[in-house]
């Protein structure tokens, strides 16, 4: 049976630099982890207390998230829901009558899904499943300009 747990909120922003006043410095975000998809976008988690997080998404060129800035402006991108088991979440998601879209479980360390917002109230939604635990991978994910982001 599939068990899920909502991870985190994932913003698109123009500038994960200039949304860090917010999120960072006025809000309190404590960075955790980052990185890029190279030439696309570049994310940055930040952890609030009792485990909570906030993703920052910056487009670095032309890609999906370039073309979601410029159709809706920044705001709300997805809501991530992580699961111990992917194949028994898209099984539980298809059997209760979701369309799921962009299906990648090839990658072993990160396997995901994505809900269509059609058919989800609007929402883009995220179920993924990781190999390792935040506390681990945060230390193998950072993103190339961390050192201007948070130095």
């Amino acid at each position: 049976m599939a068990v899920f747990e909502l991870d985190h909120v994932a913003i698109a922003v123009h500038s994960i630099k200039d949304a860090l006043r917010l999120f960072k410095d006025t809000l309190g975000g404590e960075y955790l982890m980052g990185g890029e998809i190279d030439p696309i976008w570049r994310w940055v988690q930040l952890s609030y207390p009792n485990g909570r997080k906030l993703e920052l998404l910056e487009p670095l060129g032309d890609g999906f998230l370039t073309k979601f800035l410029d159709k809706r402006g920044e705001g709300l991108h997805h809501i991530t829901f992580k699961t111990d088991d992917i194949h028994a979440a898209i099984e539980k998601i298809q059997g209760d009558g979701y369309e799921l879209v962009d299906i990648n479980t090839d990658n072993e360390h990160w396997k995901e899904a994505f809900l269509r917002p059609s058919k989800a109230h609007g929402t883009l939604i995220q179920i993924a499943q990781s190999s390792q635990p935040d506390e681990v991978v945060r230390h193998h994910l950072r993103p190339s300009n961390y050192d201007e982001l948070f130095g």
